[in-house]
């Protein structure tokens, strides 16, 4: 059944995205993970997505591939490096068109389809970098008692989830375990967090014994349960939406004896490793989105001090090494 015609706002701490689409359910994953940032659709919106229902997909666009292969999740995919516009196409599905100088984006649905996950990223990313910010794969909490924050980077897998409900559990307070929005101006850098559901895991679980209360009894095929910011709230402290100074900068690694330890790390290396995680480079080199995530990154880097955090068997000792080093400093 086709809906009425929806147009929802969403403020990206001041960067307003426009969803217009002829019904709400070709969108349902935008909704759930930013229906806390949503606004009166009296706002005006900085950067307008329409989104359309059509069989005619323009699939062969003027431009240079930047990518042609498969996406996790959402199948074979290319990119299409078009200067002023750049297409990102599900072959005979559904495309994305970005118009990054005018501000603005066009996505098409064949009808009954509802919009892949990849496009709606893409798309946030893209009015992300409209207002000047970029989203970060790394974890991100606000010291005890104060303002600022720490961002925790690693790769999927390593324990950014683990370590972040560790330190939620010592008295850090929860903007995100995995979507950090950055900003960086001449004033400092800030960060505030994507409020969509935790993924935790059933080794996390079984390490945090204190998540219990907020988990079922089903897990999904990666062993994991996605949980509301609103249930762990009942636990932890959940931050609020809004932009913190960043404090400090830790890439998480397994200790190899066990024990805990945070330890300086050059800011080359820092710089390198969370470009390696954030940084996409295609086929016809870095667009100019990535050259700004890019240039994002290295002001970040060059701000704030960076650190290796490695984590042991005991992860909520952490808390008590980046305090003593941050008070310090």
């Amino acid at each position: 059944m086709t809906g009425a015609a929806t147009t929802f706002r969403y403020d990206l701490d001041g960067q307003v995205i426009g969803i217009s689409a002829s019904r709400a359910e070709l969108w349902p994953s935008f909704d759930l993970m930013l229906g806390a940032l949503r606004v009166s659709e009296s706002v005006e919106a900085g950067f307008p997505v329409n989104i359309v229902e059509t069989s005619a997909l323009p699939e062969n666009p003027e431009g240079k591939v930047a990518f042609d292969g498969d996406v996790p999740l959402d199948g074979h995919c290319r990119l299409i490096d078009g200067g002023d516009v750049v297409h990102l196409i599900f072959p005979g599905l559904q495309m994305a068109s970005i118009h990054a100088d005018e501000g603005w984006a066009e996505i098409r649905v064949h009808p009954g389809s509802t919009v892949k996950w990849t496009l709606l990223m893409t798309v946030l990313d893209a009015a992300l970098d409209a207002g000047g910010q970029h989203m970060l794969h790394t974890a991100g909490l606000t010291l005890p008692d104060h303002n600022a924050l720490v961002l925790i980077h690693a790769p999927s897998g390593t324990g950014k989830s683990t370590t972040s409900m560790a330190l939620a559990s010592q008295g850090f307070g929860l903007c995100s375990d995995d979507a950090m929005i950055l900003r960086a101006t001449p004033d400092g850098t800030t960060a505030w967090g994507m409020p969509r559901k935790a993924k935790i895991h059933r080794n996390t679980a079984a390490m945090l014994p204190f998540l219990s209360p907020c988990l079922g009894d089903i897990w999904d095929a990666e062993g994991e349960q996605a949980v509301s910011l609103e249930r762990l709230s009942e636990i932890i402290r959940i931050e609020d939406v809004r932009a913190r100074p960043v404090a400090a900068l830790l890439h998480l690694a397994r200790s190899a004896d066990g024990k805990t330890r945070l330890i300086p790390m050059a800011r080359t290396d820092a710089m390198v490793a969370l470009a390696t995680d954030n940084v996409r480079t295609g086929m016809t080199g870095l667009l100019p989105m990535q050259k700004r995530r890019m240039a994002t990154i290295a002001a970040l880097v060059k701000a704030v001090p960076t650190f290796t955090l490695e984590v042991g068997s005991s992860p909520t000792d952490a808390a008590a090494l980046i305090r003593a080093v941050l008070d310090q400093a």
